[in-house]
């Protein structure tokens, strides 16, 4: 039987090491573009499914090219920020700035021959960690069109409950100012929203940390974006 010294198999682990470390390097970088491309598909998804569109892998990109027609960056006062990207924006940093420095990416829908709607990305804290979805606007930048929303952990049949269409869809027609123009936001009702308020939607059973992050989602993100929807509805 061989005896090998500290010193070969110290040199021998160290190459094994590098080499492992090479080829994975190798298989990540290689990966990298179909990793973007589906995160790109998964987020033009997502902003579809906000207007109540279906698609699938296949048309999802199609789809988006045909009905976002245009798409730009606010800020807290409502102005356009020119050079950058809105589909680029990360909003899980931008949260973190503080309102005065954040970008506020908007995106514009043409569906057909229907009036436009404007799609407003939002992200919050669940029980468990972060959910974040998107929020449309019919072109009065009042009244809810679709939403769509979604999260990384939180429990299912409970918190993870605001994926579903069941509770997405409680939010059309809602709208987030009240009639003297002043905005009141969504909000997510413990124990029941009354059939008929404008502005309050069911919250999840046993999923009340949850149906909380979302209504602080809404009041805090859609909040920012006041000035500018003010300024459009003046103009309209």
């Amino acid at each position: 039987m061989k005896n090998y010294s500290n010193t070969y198999i110290f040199t021998f682990s160290a190459i094994m090491v590098v080499v492992v470390a090479a080829v994975l390097s190798i298989v990540a970088m290689e990966l990298q573009p179909l990793q973007k491309k589906n995160i790109e598909v998964n987020k033009k998804q997502n902003i579809l499914l906000s207007l109540n569109m279906q698609t699938t892998k296949d048309n999802v990109l199609e789809t988006y090219d045909r009905v976002i027609t245009d798409s730009y960056v606010i800020n807290h006062k409502g102005e356009r920020q020119e050079g950058v990207d809105a589909f680029s924006v990360n909003l899980a940093k931008e949260i973190t700035k503080k309102n005065e420095n954040r970008n506020l990416p908007v995106f514009v829908a043409t569906k057909g021959e229907e009036a436009r709607q404007y799609v407003i990305p939002v992200r919050g804290k669940g029980l468990w960690g972060p959910i974040w979805g998107y929020v449309a606007l019919e072109d009065d930048y009042n009244t809810i069109y679709g939403t769509n929303f979604s999260h990384d952990s939180e429990t299912p049949g409970l918190g993870a409950e605001i994926a579903t269409r069941e509770f997405q869809k409680q939010f059309i027609g809602k709208t987030i100012f009240n009639e003297q123009g002043e905005f009141v936001s969504v909000n997510v009702v413990k124990g029941g929203a009354p059939e008929d308020a404008p502005h309050a939607v069911d919250g999840i059973s046993g999923g009340t940390i949850t149906s909380t992050g979302v209504d602080n989602m809404l009041e805090d993100i859609i909040g920012v974006y006041v000035p500018y929807l003010k300024e459009k509805q003046k103009n309209n």
